[in-house]
């Protein structure tokens, strides 16, 4: 091969390199959040396991409508707020309604601006002011204490419902398979790339846990294959007593189900410690 053709070789891929970091640039949003997977459609609701719901419209401060539902358990020794994943919308989380509800717990589920039935267009500062909404209606138009609910987030809902924690009082603070930040994840993912130059999502857990003083249950499985289990571990270590940590077995998005009673066996021990 020539001189010339080998320069041309390295243009190509330099071209084709650069092209890719504009695109990770400029579509990460496109890539983290995923509403239309499997799909924004709500097409079953907490009545089809058995469960009685309200419907609820929550505003945010930047005049956002957000869908949402309170599922009320009968004599609740609490209520969770329950902030989901990055995929799908609340109609896909009725395993965990069916949970926390046989725990004795009322939980307030909500679709982030761009999910399922809510308005708007996902951002992280727009997630972190939907959370703050369900906030709102929880402690001012429900009149539920601070001290009686429990922030619940799921993967990327970790980071969401432990940013609330820096701003609120509740009882508890819940992470399941979550991760450290987004940078730390992306750049495990995608080793290749200078992830943490190109970041415009933080999602800063590791951070936030700094600032929170409520109690705090880290949950994750050695077998997640999304987001490793270092970040379970990390996010224990960084965080202030009073702290545990609750193991799972399988995978990241059937975990919770495939441990059964150790996994609420451990949800209900933490949450008879702080709950009043």
């Amino acid at each position: 091969m020539s001189m010339n053709g080998f320069a041309n070789i390295l243009l190509l891929i330099a071209v084709g390199y650069g092209a890719l970091l504009v695109f990770v640039y400029l579509y990460q949003p496109h890539l983290l959040f995923l509403p239309n997977i499997p799909s924004r459609s709500v097409r079953v609701t907490p009545a089809e396991v058995g469960l009685d719901y309200e419907s609820v419209q929550l505003e945010t401060k930047d005049g956002i409508r957000l869908d949402a539902w309170f599922v009320p358990a009968d004599r609740a020794r609490g209520v969770v707020l329950f902030c989901h994943g990055n995929a799908g919308n609340i109609s896909h989380r009725l395993e965990s309604l069916q949970v926390f509800n046989k725990l004795g717990l009322s939980t307030l589920i909500f679709d982030y601006r761009g999910y399922g039935r809510s308005q708007g267009k996902p951002s992280e500062s727009g997630l972190y002011q939907d959370a703050d909404a369900a906030w709102h209606y929880l402690t001012q138009k429900r009149g539920i204490p601070p001290e009686n609910i429990v922030l619940f987030g799921r993967s990327l809902g970790g980071a969401v419902a432990a940013q609330l924690a820096t701003m609120t009082n509740p009882a508890a603070l819940i992470l399941e398979s979550c991760f450290t930040s987004v940078p730390d994840i992306g750049a495990q993912l995608y080793p290749f790339l200078p992830v943490r130059m190109l970041s415009r999502l933080h999602f800063n857990v590791r951070k936030n846990l700094q600032s929170i003083s409520c109690p705090l249950l880290v949950v994750h499985s050695p077998d997640d294959e999304i987001i490793p289990f270092t970040h379970g571990q990390k996010l224990y270590a960084s965080a202030k007593d009073p702290k545990h940590f609750l193991e799972l077995c399988g995978g990241h998005n059937e975990g919770f189900l495939v441990t059964g009673n150790s996994y609420t066996d451990g949800l209900d021990g933490f949450l008879s410690q702080y709950l009043p």
